[in-house]
C-alpha cells in the first residue's frame, strides 16, 4: 500500500506530512525511525499526521519525533499544517492538537502566524518536579550546576541564558538536562543569547530529534521566559540557525503569537 506524503519545512525544521488512512493503526516507532533516516528514508525532524476532520470537527494533527516518540506540540509544524490545509493562498485555519487548539493565519507571502496559547509556568504543566513555581531553577548535572527557566508551550521547555549561542554546549547540556529525572517526560532545552530587548539568538536541543535548525515552540518559550525575567519586550525577533521568527506576547493573561515561513519542498509516495 502506497501512502502519499508532503515534505515541508519551517526555517529548516523539516517534516513529513501525511494524511493517515482511517482505520489503520498509527505508525509504529520503528517505521517512523526508518522514514526519518536522512540517508535511507525521507528524512525529517518530525512526522506530522493529519486528520482533516469531518462532521463539523476541526482538522487535527499529531506530532511524532524522529525517534518515534510522540510530542504534544510543534510551532513550526503547526505553521506547516496550516499552510498545507489552507484552502487558498491566505485565510484562517483552526487546528486541534495534543497541546491544545491552535488558530493560524495564513498569508499570501508564505508566512503563517499561529496562536500558541498562554505560556504556562506551573511546574506541573510541563511536567517538572519542583516544590513550587519560580522564575529560575537550578539543577546539578554531570558537568556542574545549571540555572534555567521552565515553561510549557503545550510541550515542555527549559531555557538557559548564555553569553554566546555559538559557544554554548548545546550537545552536552541539551542531552543532560533533557534527560534529567525531574522532567519525567523529558524537556526541550533552549540556549538563549539576549541581544537587546527586541532580539535574541537561540539554539534548541529538541526531545527525540537533537538540535534542529529551528524550533517554533522553543522560540516562544524563550521569549516567554525572557519576558518573565524582565529582559525582553512585547515583540521579539528570534534568530535561529535556520532563520528568524517573530514572537509577540503582551504578558500574563494573554495568548502568544508567532509568525514565520512555512514552505513546501516536494510531494511523494512511500510504501506503508
Amino acid at each position: 500500500m502506497q501512502l502519499k506524503f508532503v515534505k515541508m519545512h519551517g526555517l529548516g525544521n523539516d517534516f513529513m506530512v501525511v494524511e493517515w488512512p482511517r482505520g489503520e493503526p498509527p505508525p509504529p516507532a520503528d517505521l517512523v525511525r526508518r522514514w526519518a533516516d536522512r540517508r535511507t528514508g525521507v528524512g525529517f525532524d518530525s512526522l506530522l499526521i493529519v486528520d482533516k476532520g469531518r462532521n463539523g470537527r476541526a482538522p487535527a494533527y499529531r506530532v511524532v519525533n524522529a525517534d518515534g516518540g510522540e510530542a504534544e506540540q510543534c510551532g513550526n509544524g503547526a505553521r506547516c499544517i496550516a499552510r498545507y490545509l489552507a484552502p487558498g493562498p491566505e485565510g484562517v485555519v483552526t487546528l486541534e492538537s495534543a497541546g491544545g487548539v491552535v488558530e493560524a493565519r495564513v498569508r499570501a507571502d508564505g508566512h503563517v502566524s499561529v496562536c500558541l496559547g498562554e505560556p504556562d509556568f506551573r511546574p506541573g504543566a510541563l511536567p517538572f518536579l519542583a516544590p513550587e513555581e519560580a522564575d529560575r531553577y537550578r539543577r546539578g548535572l554531570a558537568t556542574g550546576e545549571v540555572e534555567f527557566g521552565a515553561v510549557s508551550m503545550g510541550n515542555p521547555h527549559a531555557i538557559i541564558a548564555v553569553d554566546s549561542v555559538e559557544s554554548a554546549p548545546v550537545g552536552i547540556l541539551g542531552v543532560e538536562l533533557g534527560a534529567h529525572p525531574d522532567f519525567p517526560r523529558g524537556v526541550n532545552v533552549g540556549f538563549m543569547e539576549r541581544v537587546d530587548e527586541a532580539r535574541i539568538r537561540l539554539r534548541v536541543y529538541e526531545r527525540g530529534a537533537g538540535e534542529t535548525r529551528a524550533c517554533g515552540t522553543g522560540a516562544a518559550a524563550a521569549v516567554a521566559v525572557g519576558r518573565r525575567w524582565g529582559a525582553l519586550g512585547e515583540t521579539v525577533a528570534v534568530s535561529l540557525p535556520g532563520g528568524e521568527l517573530d514572537v509577540r506576547w503582551r504578558g500574563p493573561g494573554t495568548p502568544l503569537w508567532q509568525t514565520g515561513p512555512a514552505a513546501l519542498v516536494y510531494e511523494g509516495h512511500i510504501e506503508l
